[in-house]
């Protein structure tokens, strides 16, 4: 009775083949595989059996000594249970859930029950909605700073029409050489105001885009002389173009003052010098605060740097009005605000990601026309 009950057992355990079921002694050795650790970790029994299950950790954890923790807290506290990286027999990682149990008979341990389920899908899953939830709070972030932006931009452009209006007229009717300078100068600082303006009107989708039918590779092409001219001495760019890229609806002279704005940016981020390197490719995606829809078409501009990078602490503000990580003085915090609401008025969208040391890349992806597929 006793032989056929733990022939049916060893029956049952060897038919879960989700699950990597085994049991090891009190010092951690293994005494027992099924078929369904020998699936998820590689293993057969042979290979394990009388080895100790400290192998199946990944190196820093077991020099941490996360094995011996995790059966000092079952046989503690009666029941062990976390998540982490282990390795299979090829070296791989997967994520797993892990149980102990401690087995007592008539009072002493004589060992432990240990569950294994290899979660890497679910774990992967939750950090992808994860990720794209932070983007969508993120985007939804900036919207409401878009639309504060864009009433105090469209005010803000009234009042500098009639300054820029009434400089004009005095101007007509002031033959005074010096006076004439200074009402230059006024006028310079007013038309620099009425960029911003322009900038600010962009980012919050107040600024109407004329958008033509266009091949990407041959605006960057024809704009290649006014980016090379943004770069200081020391400061080398190359652009990359996919070949047969098709052609999408994009207002120019906004993707010239883009690029422009990113080119710069990266010419500022290497003062001792370095790379710039701006990319065109044909990404079959979804945008990242909306990962869950259908993917689209999107030709994607990169402008890519070796220089410092971005703190992690500054990349979630990056595409805000006004924030900026250069010195006073150095940048009105707008270029990047421009970029990321010219992508999104055009019906794309702007990334950016970074290291700290490492350089940075930011990505301006425009839609496909539906006719273009």
């Amino acid at each position: 009775m006793l032989d056929d009950e733990a022939r049916q057992l060893r029956l049952l355990i060897d038919g879960v083949v989700d699950y990597a079921i085994y049991m090891i002694d009190t010092e951690g050795y293994l005494r027992s595989w099924n078929a369904g650790g020998e699936r998820i970790k590689g293993y057969t029994a042979s290979e394990v059996i009388g080895t100790h299950f400290s192998r199946f950790y990944t190196p820093e954890d077991a020099a941490s000594g996360a094995p011996a923790r995790g059966l000092r807290i079952a046989r503690d506290e009666g029941r062990f249970t976390a998540e982490g990286w282990r390795v299979r027999k090829d070296g791989s990682r997967f994520h797993a859930s892990v149980v102990i149990d401690p087995i007592w008979e008539d009072g002493e341990l004589i060992g432990y029950a240990k569950v294994t389920r290899d979660t890497t899908e679910r774990f992967r899953h939750e950090a992808r909605l994860d990720h794209a939830r932070d983007a969508l709070l993120q985007s939804q972030k900036l919207e409401a700073i878009g639309k504060l932006t864009l009433g105090l931009a469209h005010d803000f452009n009234n009042l500098l029409n009639i300054i820029i209006n009434s400089l004009e007229l005095v101007d007509h009717y002031t033959p005074e050489p010096k006076a004439k300078r200074h009402l230059q100068g006024a006028m310079r600082a007013a038309e620099r105001g009425a960029l911003l303006t322009r900038q600010l009107l962009t980012f919050g989708k107040g600024h109407a885009l004329v958008a033509e039918r266009h091949a990407v590779e041959r605006i960057i092409d024809e704009a290649m002389d006014t980016l090379q001219r943004a770069c200081r001495e020391g400061v080398t760019l190359h652009a990359r173009l996919e070949d047969d890229l098709p052609e999408i609806d994009v207002d120019r002279e906004q993707l010239e003052a883009a690029l422009l704005n990113l080119v710069s940016n990266s010419r500022d981020a290497m003062p001792a010098g370095g790379h710039i390197a701006i990319t065109a490719t044909l990404r079959h995606c979804a945008p990242p605060y909306a990962a869950d829809q259908p993917a689209s078409r999107f030709v994607c501009i990169e402008v890519s740097d070796d220089g410092e990078g971005i703190s992690a602490d500054d990349l979630a503000r990056v595409f805000e009005p006004f924030f900026t990580t250069k010195d006073i003085g150095k940048g009105s915090g707008l270029g990047l605000s421009q970029v990321f609401g010219f992508a999104r008025q055009s019906g794309g969208f702007a990334d950016l990601k970074s290291t700290p040391g490492a350089g940075t890349t930011v990505s301006v992806c425009l839609p496909v026309p539906r006719e273009s597929e």
